[in-house]
């Protein structure tokens, strides 16, 4: 199996690197032959050649000097997802997939178009927030952490509900995009490590049944400690 690791250097906040660690070695530990490509700006990737692709999460600026470059992408990836293949895009990534990014100074930049949402960036602001949150291929709960600077409008297929923290927007409880096998998502932390039943999941995608989890004992352990504490915040709050 090839995975590929796009914008590594540059779009690589919070340890999102270790997303692509973790599904190598689960591929591995399942006893799949697994190749990694890290590429980045300039490069040119041949995204039909791959398994499952990643992209992490960038400051606002390196988002843009990313956008840039990305756009060469634009066809490949719209037959990629077609094709359900598997991409994982977290952070601010999957915003540059969307119709646009407006930043703080209410400068537009176009995205990749492929979906109808747009962003637009806060100015002197970031929102930072534990989230619990649940997905409806999954019979547990997710944990993560979100640290962004932007609201997106007009998602129609959320990834994800909140149950404690914030949504893509301001009084909204929903997170991210789902499409096909295609998974965006502002949460960061690395998202696969602290959630080894999302990383279980998306495994089985590639291997076509349920993956072997044995050696993820430490990465459940994390889990089941991080949603224990989060839980106990979200019910303080409620009774508050």
């Amino acid at each position: 199996m090839k995975l590929l690791h796009l914008y590594h250097d540059i779009m690589n906040l919070y340890g999102d690197y270790a997303n692509v660690s973790a599904m190598e070695r689960m591929l591995t530990k399942n006893g799949a032959d697994v190749t990694v490509d890290r590429l980045s700006l300039g490069d040119k990737a041949e995204i039909s050649d791959y398994d499952f692709i990643f992209i992490g999460s960038g400051t606002e600026k390196n988002q843009k000097t990313v956008l840039a470059d990305f756009m060469k992408y634009k066809d490949e990836l719209s037959e990629y997802i077609r094709a359900h293949k598997l991409l994982l895009m977290t952070g601010n990534s999957f915003e540059m997939l969307g119709k646009s990014v407006t930043d703080g100074h209410g400068v537009r930049y176009d995205a990749l178009g492929l979906y109808n949402y747009t962003t637009v960036e806060f100015t002197g602001k970031r929102i930072t927030a534990d989230i619990i949150c649940t997905a409806s291929f999954l019979d547990k709960p997710l944990v993560g952490f979100i640290n962004k600077s932007s609201e997106i409008f007009g998602i129609s297929d959320s990834l994800f509900q909140t149950k404690f923290g914030v949504g893509d927007s301001e009084g909204f409880h929903t997170e991210g995009i789902w499409d096909r096998n295609f998974f965006g998502t502002h949460l960061t932390g690395p998202i696969l490590i602290k959630n080894p039943h999302f990383l279980a999941s998306l495994a089985s995608l590639l291997l076509g049944r349920e993956p072997n989890t044995d050696h993820l004992t430490y990465e459940q352990k994390g889990y089941e400690t991080t949603l224990r504490k989060l839980s106990e915040r979200e019910q303080a709050k409620t009774e508050g």
